[in-house]
Order: structure tokens, then sequence, then C-alpha cells
């Protein structure tokens, strides 16, 4: 017997967030071996990372192990390490892990390597805005904003007190209204008494979008709420208003007033993503056509074009105006294991992908609370309590959502944060990791420049 007929079925999943994770979980009982790769060891809840940054959560209650998640699915071989290239024809990944490149054949591939965090081209303002895309800069941005009170309470100069104390937030999404509401209750509600020589309550909360509403896929009567609400917690919005300009210590933008700086030691981005690198190479290699965001123009059933037994899911995927949103990885991740298991037995497959829309929400600050769900739109304490619920419904594991609940409850309930430690790597890493490189990469470098000599 040939070893082609002797060999299970060869599933490769090319990451573990919402759709890597949720195909996998699909595939637990199908006859086929299925591997997992993933950049982090961890799953992302990406949804929650502002509560990282402003001190509610630790990261490890919304980025549980992948391997304790699926230790009980016995045909999945989990890897860490980052796909860097595709040969289609081969159906071989190219993969590398720190110290390490391998290769990973496959019989079908699913690709949900999510999005990047996009700066419209401008990716120097990442050394001084971090966005909001993983732990990392979760960290860093806690580091920041709780850093910046302190250093404000070591000044004597006025003017620099004031640029430690004016936080801008760029995009006024979700994650950006979010964040905004984050940082006001953290200078309105749980630090004043804490500093002798400033008060927290006369920070300056600014959150800056090129649009001309906040959460504008929301809705304008949301929309509307959400900007009371903003208003109701201190925070300015600067509407209409496009970033031009970041530095170490402020931004530049251009208004209907003119052009403008805002003095900010302490900015970060939550405007605009992009499609991986990833996405672009299997987009160079199969000739699938991309939208403007790199994403892939996937067919209906998410394979991409002339490759059925690729399948592009979730925020790497442009298909049918979808947004890049945990509910669309995850039911396109369902879709694509369905396709498979369809496959392996025998039946016909092509079928078309149905987005069921579940709506939106976003937190504005405690007890309150925007959703959209269908013809339901709800703000305020209710809007929350949905929030709480669906939360909580998808946090991975029984213990991530015990600790998430007793942390929100010293947080909403009180005045405390339960995760505000915060360290000067932290802050920092991001540039040190530029100045002094790769290590892995640098020992190679250094290896070869000795066998050269030796």
């Amino acid at each position: 017997m040939s070893e082609s007929t002797e060999r299970r079925h060869r599933v490769v999943i090319v990451g573990a967030g919402f759709g890597g994770l949720f195909a996998t979980k699909a595939l637990r009982r199908a006859d086929a071996d299925i591997t997992l790769i993933n950049g982090t060891a961890y799953h992302l809840f990406q949804p929650l990372l502002y509560q990282v940054a402003t001190g509610i959560l630790s990261e490890g209650e919304i980025a549980p192990p992948i391997r304790e998640i699926l230790k009980r699915q016995r045909n999945v071989d989990v890897r860490l390490g980052w796909v860097t290239d595709v040969d289609v024809d081969a159906k071989v990944l190219s993969v590398e892990a720190p110290g390490i490149e391998y290769e990973v054949g496959y019989d079908t591939l699913i690709v949900s390597a999510g999005a990047s965090q996009s700066y419209f081209g401008k990716d120097e303002f990442a050394d001084h805005a971090p966005g909001m895309k993983s732990i990392d800069d979760a960290l860093e941005l806690r580091a920041r904003i709780f850093g910046a009170f302190e250093l404000a309470d070591l000044q004597t100069d006025p003017a620099e007190i004031e640029r430690w104390m004016t936080f801008v937030v760029v995009g006024a999404g979700p994650t950006g209204v979010e964040m905004a509401g984050q940082i006001a209750e953290l200078a309105h509600r749980t630090l004043p008494g804490q500093y002798r020589h400033i008060d927290p309550r006369k920070a300056r909360i600014i959150l800056v979008d090129a649009v001309d509403a906040v959460l504008k896929t929301f809705g304008d009567r949301l929309s509307t709420r959400a900007l009371r609400q903003l208003h109701l917690l201190g925070v300015e919005v600067e509407l209409e208003t496009m970033v031009v300009g970041v530095d170490a210590t402020g931004i530049e933008v251009d208004t209907k007033r003119g052009h403008q700086r805002i003095e900010s030691m302490t900015k970060m981005w939550a405007a605009g993503v992009a499609a991986p690198a990833l996405s672009r190479r299997l987009a160079e290699v199969t000739g699938a056509p991309t939208d403007r965001a790199g994403r892939i123009k996937v067919e209906p059933d998410c394979t991409v074009p002339g490759h059925p037994e690729i399948f592009a899911i979730g925020d790497m995927m442009a298909l049918d105006d979808l947004p890049g949103v945990a509910q669309v990885a995850i039911q396109s991740g369902r879709h694509a294991a369905g396709q498979i298991k369809r496959r392996l037995a025998g039946k016909q497959t092509g079928q078309k992908f149905s987005y069921f829309d579940k709506g939106s929400m976003a937190t504005i600050s405690r007890f309150s609370a925007v959703a959209s769900i269908g013809k339901l739109h709800l703000s305020g304490f209710l809007g929350w309590l949905i929030w709480l619920a669906v939360h909580l419904l998808y946090l991975v594991g029984f213990k991530n959502r015990v600790t998430a609940v007793l942390h929100w409850a010293v947080s909403f309930l009180g005045r405390g944060r339960s995760e505000r430690v915060a360290t000067f790597q932290q802050a920092y890493a991001r540039a040190a990791v530029r100045a002094y490189g790769d290590p892995f990469e640098r020992r190679k470098e250094e290896a070869t420049a000795g066998s050269k000599h030796g």
C-alpha cells in the first residue's frame, strides 16, 4: 500500500485566534491530523486587550495557553512559529520560530493569521503611539499610562505636568472609545487621593479621529449616546481631525480650525487595520486578488480562487464587505471545518459561507455600554449587562471566567484596579528590541561570520 493511502489527511491551520481555534475545535472528531501553527503559545481574546492596558485584567485571563485549551483533542499537533512562505505546488509551508526554521506539509490549509495595526503608511508613528493588537502592546500601554501619572507627580513645571497628564487616543471605533473611557475612569475615579503633588482629575483624555462620528458603524442613535457619555466622563472628542505627525512629546493634527499640536507624552493608536504579510505572500503565490487592506478576495465558500484546498478566513478574507470582528472569524472557521469534514466524507462541497450577524457592542465606562443586535439598539446599563454576558460566554476556560468576574467586581463595584504593576522594561522594550536587534538572528550572523574566518 502506498504512503499516500496509509497516512491520514493533513490539515494545517495557521493562527490560533478566533478563526483558527474554532476551526481546530470543530475538527476534533475528523479523520485527519491537524497541525496548528501560531506565533505565540496562547490564544488571545483581543476584545479585552484594553482592560489589560488599563489595569483591570491580567494578561493570563485573556490569553490562555493553546495547549491547555486543546489538551483533550488528540488529533492536534500545536507548533510555535510564523509562516513565512507557502509553496502551493508542493503544498509545503516554511515556518520560523526563535532560533529555528522548519517546514510543514499539508493536504488542506486554513489560513487565519488575523490582522495587524495599520498606520496608513506612517509606520514610524508606532514608536510613540503603540497599537492594540497584542499582549506586548497592552503591557507597554499599561506601563506608559500608569507611568505617566508617576512622572507627572515628580514635575515642577506646570507645562510638563500637563504634558504628562494628557492622553491621546487615535481612533473612535470600539477599541478607541473603550480605551478613552477607561483612562477617564482611572483619572476621575480610581487614582484621586493617591498622589501628593498632582490631581489626576485634571488629566486630559483626547479622542481623535478623521471620521465625523464615534462608533460610526453602530448607527446615529447609539453613536450620539456614546458621544454624550464620553463627554460626561470628561473625554474631549475631536472628530474630522487627521493625525499628520507623532513624536515623543506630542501629536500633530489637521482640523477644520487648521493645523494644531497637542502636547502629550502618552499616545495610543486604535485606528485602522491591515492584512498581515502572510496575506500578501499567499496572494502572490496563488494569484489571488486582494482588497485595499491586503485581504484576500475569496470565493463564496472561503477558499482562495483556483485553490480549493486553501481557505482564508477571518480578518484575512475579503467577502461580502464583512467586518473584521470576532464573530466573522468564528463562523468562517467553523464553515471551513465543515467543508473539510464534508470532503473527507465524500460529500459535495462548495457551499457558500453564510454569516449570521450577532451584533456589535462596546463599553464606554462602568455600567455603560452600547449594543447593536439586529433591530435592537441598547445603551446604558442594559447594554452593559449584555456586553458582560457575551464576553463571559466567549472567554475560554472556567478559570478565566471566574477570575475575570472577580477583577471586574473590584473595578466596577469598587474603585481599585487589580493589575497596576508596570515596569520600565515593558514601557521601553519595543525601542530596545529595535535598537538591539533579534538575538537569534544576531547569533546566526555571528556564527556565519565565525565559520568564514575559521
